[in-house]
């Protein structure tokens, strides 16, 4: 059956649509990259989103508006993907959804309760391209005792595992996050957590110092020097202390971080204020693996996704950080960087419409494995019954 993945990061690059053919569910999913594009994100919608990511003023009606403004947006890319593959939502099994990370609390603050908030509306969605759309897929690992994040793990292990090799999957979008796939392939073994910034501060600091929405190969840091005074103060950041499970977001290292950061460091060259935050990614990973990983598992490859893979000094800098380990990207696997979390998504969804659990506890600190997601159904079933019996996969 054919689906599509959506996937909308914090670093608000765009929406990655991954339209896929897959078959079966758990260890027996075959899936089959057919076609990926990105759709930009409009700037007056990224400019609502920052609004309300920087949490300042209350914005009740900006935020409803915005939930449907990126149903829109979201079913926008779905069809723009369709068009160019001459099809239409007749011929999808269902659009799994992502969302717009929009706030993340992983740990009771106060009198927060732990929680996460996407948004996307996945009803406008579901209507605008005619088919069944699962989405929200964070919360139901929350309401298990998890932290909603990372998620792409599962996917990880279906399609990365291999016997008798320790191999660590990094993505790089805004947040990086890893999972470690033990040679064992024992599903129990597996665990994954967020390593820090991304490309979030890197390409927040693109757009204040250059216009620019990020370092495009990273040709900006390789330019400038490491700026020691402000690594050394980023490494001291509380985050990289806190033990597993963790997670973490814009609420630590978004644009009030950067801005701190370029205010204080005012007197850094830009190029050198790059290449010092462009270092920062590359050693919270490395720390990462020491601190996590490398006591339990000797690391035989990192695989770096998203799109921070294309960025030469992260990449630079992770390989002399850990020598030892081969460091290679998706593209090296002959696989695709930027549609790795859209892929992911499609994943999930396809086991959420098989009724099987979609997180790893190990993962996200859940109490159990839930079967994630919220299904909004196609509207018109294009003939079929509305209200009847929930139709079989690809029927």
């Amino acid at each position: 059956m054919y689906a599509v993945g959506l996937m909308s990061g914090t670093s608000l690059d765009g929406v990655d649509a991954a339209l896929c053919q897959v078959e079966g569910s758990g260890r027996n999913t075959k899936i089959e990259l057919l076609s990926f594009d990105t759709t930009p994100i409009p700037e007056d919608v990224k400019a609502e989103i920052r609004l309300v990511m920087g949490n300042t003023v209350p914005q009740i009606d900006v935020l409803t508006s915005l939930n449907f403004k990126l149903g829109k947006v979201f079913a926008q890319a779905v069809n723009r993907l369709l068009t160019k593959n001459h099809m239409t939502g007749k011929d999808l099994a269902f659009v799994a959804s992502h969302g717009q990370t929009l706030y993340h609390i992983p740990k009771p603050n106060g009198t927060l309760v732990r929680s996460t908030l996407q948004m996307g509306e996945s009803a406008v969605i579901a209507y605008e391209v005619g088919a069944p759309v699962i989405s929200n897929f964070r919360v139901m690992d929350v309401a298990a005792g998890g932290e909603g994040a990372p998620l792409v793990p599962l996917s990880e292990i279906i399609l990365y595992g291999e016997a008798g090799k320790n191999i660590a999957l990094q993505n790089l979008g805004g947040i990086g996050n890893v999972t470690l796939l033990p040679g064992t392939l024992n599903e129990a073994e597996v665990f994954a957590f967020d390593t820090g910034p991304g490309n979030m501060v890197i390409d927040e600091a693109m757009r204040i110092l250059y216009g620019k929405s990020y370092d495009e190969n990273g040709q900006v840091a390789l330019s400038g020097k490491i700026a020691e005074p402000l690594l050394s103060e980023l490494l001291q950041h509380p985050y990289l202390d806190l033990p597993l499970p963790k997670s973490t977001g814009r609420e630590d290292f978004g644009e009030a971080f950067t801005r701190d950061l370029l205010t204080r460091y005012a007197h850094v060259a830009p190029e050198d204020f790059i290449a010092t935050v462009t270092q920062f990614t590359a050693s919270t990973m490395a720390d990462a693996y020491t601190r996590y990983i490398l006591p339990q598992y000797p690391l035989d490859r990192v695989v770096l996704g998203g799109g921070g893979a294309h960025n030469e000094a992260i990449l630079s800098g992770l390989r002399k950080l850990l020598p030892q380990v081969e460091v290679l990207t998706q593209e090296d696997l002959g696989l695709s960087s930027d549609a790795k979390e859209a892929i992911a998504f499609v994943i999930l969804g396809n086991e959420t419409w098989h009724g099987s659990f979609g997180n790893v506890p190990g993962a996200t600190g859940a109490g159990e494995g839930v079967i994630l997601g919220q299904i909004t159904p196609c509207p018109t079933a294009f003939g079929r019954k509305v209200y009847g019996a929930w139709p079989e996969p690809g029927k």
